[in-house]
């Protein structure tokens, strides 16, 4: 702080003190109220010791009863600052039996009405509004002293509460000390004795309202407060030996006052013996009490006094210090120069008006400011540890100091907690923006400082005390490094000006756009613990656009991807891209480490390292501890992921692949057939949206063959049919577009290589051979009809990828057709036997088309198998099985129109072709086949093809004729 400054605020004249004292209105009511009851007392006296533990000397027995307000009520009232707290003092009764006869008074029938006042409250309830101010006509208080009389047995005080005067009554005493106690043996005292013992001279002056005169016993009280001293009315030693929270007394007097201590009781402050016996005589409620006092109050000096005199007295240590910690093992707070940052502070308060008014905007932030300034020595003190693994840490040792050493409120030392906390995330962050605003043309990596989110977001991490911890962030710098002062405010101003530009001083207090149930609701999964980091993630979202006013908006941002079925699937929104970021790197990240997959590195990318796995995960079958995604409790997190990959494009994709790639592996790993055709649906979702040149770059491709390739074995008997149909349906479509992204030029544009052609032909010959026909084979047709309808539908799709490719294969498909549709145990009539029909008749009508230039040859096995089906349609039809069944008679008719229509491709793929030098007579075959079985005149009848049909047809003709 500037040396003028300081000179400045300490050049005030003193206010000369009143030398009489006017009393207001109420206070003369109060006035009158007790001289008539001393006066009831007086002329109807009780025994002098009934209702008391301290025995009246028989010198006072006959004394009349005088009155004073004391103390601070008469100090305040000679500064002419209101008071509304006063102590009565009473020369021959303790405050206790003045109270009972108080009250005995007011209850007399007409008493109160004399003082405007109703009576005295009967219950609790009313005893709450009792005397609260000065309208209120009830006496508080004075109820409960007969059935809980409020004594302290040495004291025995009453307090009531009178037209809204706190009233404390306590008769004139003297005292008496014992080394381990600051509570007296208490003695009815004369008005000098109790003058003497109090802690300053200017707090020790009466007002006898007998009299109405002030009276100073001590002779400097009047003298000391023109001075502005705070004298002892005793040798200072003895005063604060006797009870030594005067010493906390006087500092708070001097704060609160402006006033000088006395240059011997400074000297006695700060004698060793004082400070141990402040230590070991008074109790850390009344240390907290006083120094709360001293920190709070309408000077704005007055807190940096009190620090300065903590400071100079060197009582740091005996007020901030941990009483339950051995003091061998107590962190020794760094306070040398804790005066300067000290004095920082006041300039922050006096001087920088911005930060002034940004982050001590009212009387409990500038409490909170200093309090954090007395906690600054303490901010290099190690973090301590947990007591066990998994548990929270002890609260940081500041905070703890600010518990057990003053007694602070939970409020505060969870505050101060906070704020050690956060300290390192506050100022890296504010010298993050300033270096971004001294050099904005450097690019900025990591979070970018000068953004709304950025900001606003720590706003809300640091919650709703964040102007303290900034302000406790400030102060720790200033204490590291007090000759940078100015920088270190100017930096701390334009942070705050920044926050203020963005209108963020109030982020913590703004709503999400969408509670957790709507979310929730938005991803298709359940409520759960995720929902609080998600909406973080929507929150921050929020911050970017705050134009997005709605939660429609943010929910069609979730939503974006999710399109009516047939159209265009689009590109994520910002929200979208940010949860899945979000959820992938820290929800379902976290639950799937554990069985990572060795075939991929951290990056993503194929691992071509041969590594053992860890002992522990040998043996990992433990679901509950290796794979917690299968729990009840993370069931979530496959929602979240199902979700994810849903929302992926091809924008995104790359930015999270690292994260996505080992949870699809893990799943299609899994030795579950649910968990796996899951993971193999997302991989095929995942691959959809993936550029080639990522796949290539990755080297995943084998990764992805070797991972899909073994679930196409998942067959009966090993795997029940309702399984292998389920995980085989996911895994076709899958592999089949790994053939599409894996065989593709990296190259947007560029045209298939004859080397890549002959490599995506090779992988779906495989898939062919090993998956289909080899399935086929091992799984009985009659056993498995719903197995073979799915085959036969995946078949249909891979011949069409192949095209002219797939002749190699006529000899094994098409008997395996045949035999399907000529098969002796074959019953059109029944549901799941028109299916495998259906089916079949399709992958015979693509492998037509496919490898219409050796129809001519094949043209036989292709006509015996639609021959022997159509008969069996027929023979169903006539002998009655489907009529009166509309959706049977429906379905045997779909299979003869589809027989037409095969038939109708091959008559174009074969007429007019040669077949070992001889020309097919197309016409002349089917008549032939026609006599030999009539039921066949159907079938050569032609047959109305669909769109698609026509179209392959046309294209089958215009080859045929390019050809010829």
């Amino acid at each position: 702080m500037s040396p003028a400054l300081i000179q400045e605020l300490g050049d005030e004249e003193p206010t000369a003190p009143l030398q009489e004292i006017k009393l207001t209105p109420v206070e003369a009511t109060l006035r009158q109220l007790l001289l008539d009851v001393a006066n009831y007392i007086d002329n109807a006296p009780a025994d002098p010791n009934a209702d008391s533990q301290v025995k009246l000397p028989q010198d006072l027995e006959k004394q009349k009863i005088i009155l004073r307000f004391t103390g601070g009520w008469v100090r305040d009232k000679l500064l002419g600052v209101p008071s509304h707290d006063i102590d009565v003092a009473i020369n021959k009764m303790t405050g206790y039996q003045f109270g009972l006869r108080l009250k005995e008074y007011l209850e007399i029938s007409g008493s109160p009405e004399k003082y405007g006042l109703e009576g005295v409250a009967t219950t609790d309830k009313q005893n709450q509004k009792a005397g609260t101010a000065d309208k209120s006509k009830v006496v508080g208080g004075l109820h409960k002293i007969e059935a809980n009389p409020e004594k302290s047995k040495h004291l025995e005080t009453v307090t009531t509460k009178i037209l809204g005067l706190d009233i404390d009554l306590v008769n004139l005493r003297k005292e008496t000390y014992t080394d381990d106690s600051r509570n007296p043996a208490m003695e009815f005292g004369t008005p000098e004795e109790d003058a003497l013992r109090r802690d300053a001279t200017v707090n020790a002056m009466f007002y006898n309202i007998n009299t109405q005169e002030i009276e100073d016993f001590t002779g400097r009280g009047h003298d000391d407060m023109l001075a502005k001293i705070l004298r002892t009315p005793l040798e200072p030693y003895q005063t604060f030996k006797d009870d030594p929270l005067r010493i906390l007394r006087l500092i708070r007097f001097a704060s609160r006052l402006d006033y000088e201590i006395d240059v011997n009781a400074k000297e006695a402050m700060k004698d060793a013996g004082i400070k141990d016996a402040l230590r070991r005589k008074i109790s850390r409620e009344r240390v907290g009490i006083e120094l709360e006092k001293a920190l709070t109050g309408n000077s704005p000096r007055g807190p940096f006094t009190a620090m300065l005199l903590i400071n100079e007295l060197d009582l740091y240590e005996t007020i901030f210090s941990d009483p339950t910690v051995t003091a061998g093992e107590a962190y020794e707070p760094v306070t040398d120069n804790w005066h300067i940052f000290v004095c920082c502070l006041f300039n922050t308060i006096n001087q920088e008006k911005v930060l002034a008014q940004m982050l001590m905007r009212d009387d409990e932030e500038r409490f909170l400011a200093w309090q954090m300034a007395a906690m600054v020595p303490y901010n290099d003190a190690p973090q301590q540890e947990p007591s066990d693994p998994g548990r929270k840490p002890p609260p940081p040792i500041a905070a703890q100091v600010a518990r057990e050493g003053i007694k602070a409120t939970n409020k505060v030392c969870e505050i101060i907690a906070a704020s050690v906390r956060n300290q390192m995330d506050i100022a890296a962050l504010v010298d993050k923006l300033k270096i971004q605003r001294q050099r904005p043309d450097r690019k900025v990596y990591g979070e970018d400082a000068m953004a709304r989110d950025v900001l606003g977001m720590a706003i809300r991490r640091w919650g709703s005390n964040w102007r303290t911890m900034v302000m406790y962030s400030m102060l720790v710098e200033l204490a590291r490094d007090s000759f940078t002062e100015d920088q270190i405010t100017q930096k701390y101003t334009k942070f705050l000006q920044r926050l203020e530009e963005l209108d963020l001083l109030v982020a913590h207090t703004f709503k999400p756009l969408m509670d957790g149930k709507a979310l929730a609701k938005a991803l298709n999964t359940a409520p759960g613990p995720w929902m609080k980091d998600a909406l973080d993630v929507v929150m921050a979202y929020q911050l970017r656009n705050p134009d997005t006013s709605t939660a429609a908006d943010a929910i069609a941002e979730v939503q974006r991807h999710l399109q009516a079925e047939g159209s265009t699937k689009q590109n994520g929104g910002e929200l979208s891209h940010s949860l899945i970021h979000h959820f992938l790197k820290l929800t379902i990240r976290p639950l799937f480490l554990k069985t990572k997959p060795a075939s991929v590195t951290d990056t993503g990318r194929k691992n071509t390292t041969t590594i053992l796995p860890p002992k522990s995960n040998l043996d990992n079958t433990d679901d509950a501890v290796f794979r917690p995604w299968k729990g009840a409790k993370e069931a979530h997190s496959l929602d979240l992921l199902r979700w994810c990959v849903a929302a992926l494009d091809s924008k995104v994709v790359e930015g999270v692949w690292h994260l996505l790639i080992p949870p699809l592996l893990t799943l299609v790993d899994d030795w579950e057939v649910r968990y796996k055709t899951l993971g193999v649906e997302l991989v095929q979702q995942v691959l959809l949206v993936t550029p080639p040149s990522l796949l290539a770059k990755t080297g995943l491709g084998e990764v992805f063959d070797d991972a899909l390739m073994p679930c196409l074995t998942y067959i009966p008997t090993l795997t029940p049919e309702s399984e292998s149909v389920q995980l085989l349906d996911a895994t076709y479509p899958a592999v089949l577009t790994l053939s599409h992204i894996r065989f593709s030029p990296t190259t947007p544009g560029a045209s298939l290589s004859s080397s890549q052609q002959a490599q995506r032909t090779h992988f779906l010959d495989t898939i062919l051979r090993k998956g289909i026909l080899h399935t086929l084979t091992l799984c009985p047709l009659s056993e498995y009809p719903v197995l073979a309808a799915l085959l036969y539908h995946h078949l249909a799709t891979l011949i069409a990828e192949l095209g002219i490719e797939s002749v190699k294969h006529l000899k094994f498909v098409l008997p395996t057709l045949t035999a399907t549709l000529t098969h002796p145990l074959a019953a059109p009539a029944a549901p799941e036997w028109r299916e495998v029909e259906k089916e079949a008749l399709g992958a015979m009508k693509a492998v037509v088309l496919a490898g219409w230039p050796r129809m001519g040859v094949w043209r036989g096995e292709v006509l015996r198998g639609l021959c022997g089906g159509w008969v069996g349609v027929v023979d169903a039809q006539a002998k009655g099985e489907g009529e009166g069944d509309k959706e049977m008679e429906e379905g045997l008719e779909a299979l003869k129109r589809l027989m037409r229509e095969v038939v109708a491709v091959l008559k174009c793929a074969v007429v007019g072709s040669e077949v070992d030098g001889e020309t097919v007579d197309w016409e002349g075959e089917c008549g032939r086949l026609v006599e030999v079985e009539p039921k066949l005149q159907g079938l050569f009848d032609g047959a109305e093809l669909g769109a698609q049909e026509a179209d392959q047809v046309s294209r089958v003709e215009r080859a045929l004729q390019a050809r010829r």
